[in-house]
């Protein structure tokens, strides 16, 4: 599976099946301050990744 990961910006690859909050145990990760994008879609903590997937990890960004 190719993870993207931005601030910094990098990819790194990591095996699947695996379940989007493990993915970001795995990455070090909070997963409360992180989006998980597979496609166009928004994936949800028990969500599980395949090995074939993409998954963009952008930062959860709030303001007013």
């Amino acid at each position: 599976m190719k993870i993207r990961l931005h601030n910094p910006r990098r990819e790194v690859e990591t095996t699947g099946p695996l379940r989007a909050s493990d993915l970001c145990k795995q990455l070090g990760l909070n997963r409360e301050s992180v989006l998980l994008i597979r496609g166009d879609e928004l994936v949800t903590g028990d969500a599980l990744l395949q090995e074939e997937d993409v998954v963009e990890v952008r930062p959860v960004i709030s303001g007013g």
